[in-house]
């Protein structure tokens, strides 16, 4: 591996037009399919094998006239004080205001809520459905200003008018703040870390490359793999973080070789060599943990993943291609600007190499050799601290609730909330949440009607509405409001006992078949599938990835502690969220309008990108200590190496990547801000605690064990050479006779 990657960085420096410009082409390439490519199809939600899609699937069959392709409305009109909305003057308002719906732009139908018995039991409060010709993402602007001119209109009356559905523009957008701010957080670092604006502009530079290509590339499929406007937000998120840390080391490598004397070509050839081997396997590894997520059988979930894989991917080969181009065109600017001038072919003179031969006599160990010297004399304090501080942190997770983004979890100054929370005081809790019945039978509405009277007397339930049959009269369906709200704990038990009663209740009325759908039931399902994908996505992330990091340390107990560390960092940043986002801590200073339960995705999303970022830093480190113990130097002075030439390097990528994660906790969409808020402390415990401190300090208690390796299996496995040991040491390796390719760039 370390061969083959070294011959690909010498020719990528060397040839660095000729790469630049294949770069180049592909970026406009990409470019120009995206802005060709008919629009991304809508956001769909699907559950392949559950109830509520095989009911869903049933419904669109045989209901061919009630498929809801259309964006939809629901007004909520409410008469001031005691007022009744039956009243004449407040009905002649509400019938004005249907008639302006009805005029709206794209609306081809509207309910009269007086002719549909759309009016609360009290006669304060009515609801008018508004039907689109158009699906939600293909609604004009002209379509949402005309629904909010008529509420205005009617509010002008005195009435209160809120709506809610997908109709109604969302105000939570993407706006670009989070990759600006990580961007710009992103470069101040990087100048800090390197001392030369043109080795801190490299990595961000080969970043936005790779996520162009990757976003470009998702734009262009979208409409022929069926891939929405959402599923490129964590592909940017994951393309900036990786892009940025991969350039990172392959250039802090080459400076290091330069610093030991090597020509610059040779310097180049061995960082893609040595630091490209530690990139391509943590790319692995990131790729491992979100093509993963395909087991969990959402398709949502499944896409995300693979494009976010794919971007990935297209970071690591820019990394290993890209990066060394671009140091054939800067190999002395790269480096601090002290140490420019010995290596720029020029003879130094007397009074800089008096300062040169000062600063070698004076030189320290760094700080992460110093750290490092630090965990090796208290490895049984250092161990206990970071995991007892990790556990506490992970304390909260203990009351981890889950639920699913709707209307009543918004903020409650929208206009979708406020139209929940009138539904809810008005008609029940469970209004906003009920449950479609669907019956088969031959004669699906004498069963219906038996599975009707049947639920009525089922406790939690609310009303039942009368039966609706297809007109083939092989399928009818009832609808079921509970006397619970949507994300009460009683209605999940509600389907629970609904769909036991299925069976009696085909038996006793001869349906062939009865199942229970509705939004309430899929999201119930979803939250179950996810839980029950949660341990095999878990056993074949950790077991594939155990074996990759089995074969790049050849060891077995570094790949089992890198895992159980990864436990740690995962379970100390969902403890982080539920604090933040569930209890309300520093809510405000987050931006957390309205804390409530989790998101049911956040949980198996962070497993698989936090696994994927842990093991990047647990490659990139230990894979220098490896290679510091494979020629030759005892375990403790691996772990001090390891840390003097990467502690720095991988401080500074995990302050990147977290301040690329945390840019996005000032979006407006709640789901992005709570997945940013969440891997940014994951980064953080990772790399500080785990990484920094509870990885050394056990390599200082385990010794020589760390590397064991049975003999059977040191047999077995291929040796892949990460450390570079093949790679050939040049014939001239003096910094102070630049070989011909030096002469030539500089």
């Amino acid at each position: 591996m370390a061969t083959f990657l070294s011959a690909l960085g010498r020719f990528a420096f060397r040839r660095r037009g000729l790469v630049v410009l294949l770069w180049l082409l592909a970026l406009v390439g990409v470019g120009f399919a995206a802005s060709t490519a008919p629009p991304p199809p809508a956001d769909t939600f699907s559950m392949p094998g559950t109830e509520s899609q095989k009911a869903f699937d049933l419904l669109q069959e045989k209901f061919p006239a009630a498929r809801a392709d259309g964006a939809a409305a629901r007004v909520v009109i409410r008469a001031p004080g005691s007022e009744k909305i039956t009243s004449p003057r407040r009905t002649a308002q509400v019938e004005a205001l249907v008639a302006g719906l009805s005029k709206a732009p794209q609306v081809v139908a509207v309910a009269d809520p007086f002719k549909t018995n759309a009016v609360s039991g009290d006669r304060t409060t009515a609801y008018a459905y508004v039907t689109y010709g158009a699906r939600a993402t293909e609604l004009t602007d002209a379509a949402h200003d005309g629904l909010t001119s008529t509420m205005e209109r009617a509010r002008a009356t005195g009435l209160v008018v809120e709506a809610g559905g997908d109709a109604v523009e969302i105000e939570q957008a993407m706006n670009g703040t989070g990759e600006k701010l990580g961007i710009l957080v992103s470069a101040v670092v990087l100048l800090l870390t390197f001392g030369s604006l043109v080795a801190a502009g490299m990595p961000l530079l080969t970043a936005v490359l790779g996520v162009g290509i990757g976003i470009g590339a998702i734009t262009a499929l979208g409409s022929t793999l069926g891939l929405s406007s959402t599923t490129s937000t964590l592909a940017m998120m994951i393309g900036l973080a990786v892009g940025i840390d991969y350039a990172l080391f392959i250039v802090s490598r080459y400076r290091s070789e330069i610093a030991e004397g090597r020509q610059r070509v040779d310097a180049a050839s061995r960082a893609v060599g040595t630091a490209g081997s530690a990139v391509v396997f943590a790319g692995l590894t990131v790729i491992i943990a979100l093509a993963g997520l395909a087991v969990v059988n959402v398709p949502m979930l499944t896409t995300m993943g693979l494009t976010a894989a794919g971007t990935v991917a297209v970071a690591v080969l820019v990394a290993i291609t890209f990066v060394p181009a671009l140091l054939g065109f800067a190999p002395v600017k790269v480096l601090a600007r002290r140490d420019r001038r010995q290596h720029t072919g020029k003879p130094l003179s007397k009074r800089q190499e008096r300062r040169a031969a000062k600063r070698a006599a004076r030189a320290k160990p760094n700080l992460g050799a110093r750290w490092a010297g630090f965990v090796l004399r208290r490895p049984v304090a250092v161990l206990l601290t970071g995991v007892l501080g990790l556990g506490a942190l992970a304390v909260p997770a203990a009351s981890l609730e889950l639920g699913l983004p709707g209307e009543g979890t918004m903020a409650p100054d929208t206009t979708q909330r406020k139209a929940y929370d009138l539904l809810s005081d008005s008609f029940g809790p469970g209004f906003n949440g009920p449950l479609t019945i669907t019956v088969e039978a031959e004669d699906a509405k004498t069963a219906a009607e038996r599975v009707r009277a049947a639920l009525q007397t089922v406790p939690g339930v609310a009303t039942v509405s009368p039966v609706t049959v297809n007109p083939a009269a092989d399928t009818a369906l009832v609808t079921l409001v509970p006397d619970f709200g949507p994300t009460d704990a009683r209605t999940e038990d509600l389907v629970r006992s609904l769909r036991d009663r299925a069976d009696g209740l085909e038996t006793r009325t001869g349906a062939s078949a009865i199942m229970v759908a509705g939004q309430t039931a899929m999201f119930i399902d979803f939250s179950r599938t996810l839980d029950d994908a949660l341990l095999p996505y878990l056993g074949l992330v950790v077991g594939l990835a155990f074996l990759l990091l089995m074969l790049v340390f050849r060891s077995v107990l570094v790949p089992l502690k890198a895992a159980l560390g990864f436990l740690l960092s995962v379970s100390a940043a969902l403890g982080a969220v539920v604090a933040v986002f569930q209890w309300g801590w520093l809510a405000d200073l987050v931006g957390v309008d309205h804390p409530g339960p989790v998101m049911s995705t956040l949980p198996i999303f962070m497993i698989g990108v936090v696994f994927g970022l842990a093991m990047d830093y647990e490659v990139f480190l230990v894979s220098r200590m490896r290679e510091a113990y494979a020629h030759g130097a005892r375990p403790g002075e691996a772990v001090v190496t390891g840390f003097r030439y990467g502690g720095r390097v991988v401080s500074a990528a995990a302050i990147i990547m977290a301040a690329v994660f945390s840019g996005f906790v000032m979006e407006d969409n709640d789901f992005v801000k709570m997945i940013g808020f969440g891997l940014a402390a994951a980064v953080l415990c990772d790399a500080f605690v785990v990484r920094m401190a509870v990885v050394p300090a056990l390599f200082a208690l385990l010794g020589k064990s760390a590397w064991w390796l049975p003999g059977w299996l040191d047999r077995v496995l291929p040796n892949i050479d990460v450390e570079g040991e093949r790679l050939p040491e040049p014939r001239d390796s003096s910094a102070g006779r630049p070989s011909r390719e030096q002469h030539l760039v500089g």
